[in-house]
């Protein structure tokens, strides 16, 4: 028989062509596991806002892989011993670190399975694929983890400066047309290194950096944080919610296979088992867009509602403040939505809601971004920095917000 002929080359919008480093690696991508992520979108519903942002999570997570390719490299040609088998696990590892994003990303990591943050999913699938490809996949695990003890390796897949970050501003960016966060990635991998098991930057980077972390907090304030994207979302959290209330009180709802089992079945982190997992790896952007549509012509008002909203984009009014508002003020729209179309209060609660949005650009109190100057000393970027702004950005900015109906509705 002859044999299959692997493609390992793919041509990415932004790097151009990546190479696939091995045939193990290879051979994930090829697994329905990860093939699922290209019905995953990275953005979520910004793309009602951002008509270019349909690139989805496996866009992303083969650009991460590139990116690891070249800091490996990097750190090699300075000095920095990295075994084969650590720089495949470090490959594998950033490969599937968002392989339990379930559908739209982050819009809906909450309402299908309540409380399981998706890097718990991705771990599980992690462990299931382990187990596929004949435990080799441990290595890349305890990286993922940190378990490893070799924490700077941790760090390349989750930090303040990872390659996960790299990726997602430049592709982001690329895909929404949002120049802001068009960041230098090339730079910034070429001026890491590694001093005493941490991961740092040499000093030389300093305003690579410092233009890193500007564009990561205007792309959260101008893209990520969008107010008609967010009111979006929160539509969506709302007909995921409204859908499991009717069911919970004997209404039938039809919806594919895979979403019918998380509608009809409570799933919690302890429930959440390996049938579990198979059922969620066969959830996607999808059905919850197919069910949308058919729920639209539901009888029930605030389902079908909320549903023609986000699908013909159609959204609530939004509005965005620097203090609550006013409680009169929310109770004044429910009351006149109440009136208009003879709904409860838990019914108007759907389309009359307030909110907080928070953005912080930079932590200082864990995996800091540290400088290493040419005497050996090693600092904190906000210490290093000559811009006022960068402390500025080390501080959580919070509004507030008030969605309600717009006055045709």
């Amino acid at each position: 028989m002859a044999s299959k002929n692997k493609l390992k080359i793919l041509n990415d919008p932004i790097y151009g062509f990546i190479t696939i480093p091995s045939q193990r690696i290879f051979n994930i991508i090829e697994h329905p596991y990860f093939q699922r992520l290209r019905r995953i979108s990275q953005m979520g519903l910004s793309y009602l806002v951002y008509p270019g942002a349909h690139h989805t999570r496996f866009q992303h997570a083969i650009g991460c892989v590139h990116l690891m390719q070249k800091a490996v490299r990097v750190l090699r040609f300075k000095g920095v011993e990295i075994s084969t088998d650590e720089e495949e696990a470090l490959q594998i590892a950033i490969l599937l670190h968002d392989i339990g994003h379930g559908p739209f990303s982050h819009a809906m990591e909450h309402s299908i399975v309540e409380g399981v943050d998706h890097e718990s999913i991705s771990l599980l699938f992690m462990k299931e694929l382990n187990a596929v490809f004949n435990q080799s996949l441990t290595l890349a695990i305890q990286i993922f983890t940190g378990e490893y003890p070799r924490r700077f390796m941790h760090q390349l897949i989750t930090s303040q400066l990872d390659m996960d970050r790299l990726d997602y501003l430049k592709r982001d960016s690329f895909y929404t047309g949002t120049t802001e966060g068009n960041i230098n990635s090339d730079r910034l991998i070429i001026m890491l290194n590694v001093v005493n098991n941490e991961l740092v930057i040499e000093e030389k980077a300093i305003y690579s950096v410092e233009k890193f972390l500007v564009a990561r907090r205007l792309m959260y304030w101008q893209v990520y944080l969008h107010k008609t994207s967010m009111v979006a979302e929160q539509l969506l959290i709302r007909v995921l919610k409204r859908a499991k209330e009717l069911i919970a009180s004997g209404t039938n709802l039809n919806a594919s296979k895979a979403l019918s089992y998380f509608l009809y079945n409570k799933v919690t982190e302890e429930s959440f088992d390996t049938r579990t997992l198979s059922v969620f790896s066969c959830l996607d952007d999808y059905d919850i867009v197919l069910a949308m549509k058919e729920w639209a012509n539901h009888d029930d008002y605030v389902l079908s509602n909320l549903c023609k909203m986000v699908i013909n984009r159609d959204l609530l009014k939004v509005k965005i403040k620097k203090k609550k508002p006013a409680k009169a003020k929310i109770e004044k729209h429910i009351e006149q939505l109440k009136q208009k179309h003879g709904l409860s209060d838990k019914e108007a609660s759907y389309f009359v809601f307030t909110g907080e949005i928070a953005n912080l650009a930079y932590t200082r109190e864990k995996n800091n971004i540290n400088i290493l100057h040419k005497n050996g000393k090693i600092n904190d970027v906000i210490k290093v920095s000559d811009q006022l702004n960068l402390k500025a950005l080390s501080k959580t900015v919070t509004k507030y917000y008030i969605c309600y109906p717009k006055s045709k509705h």
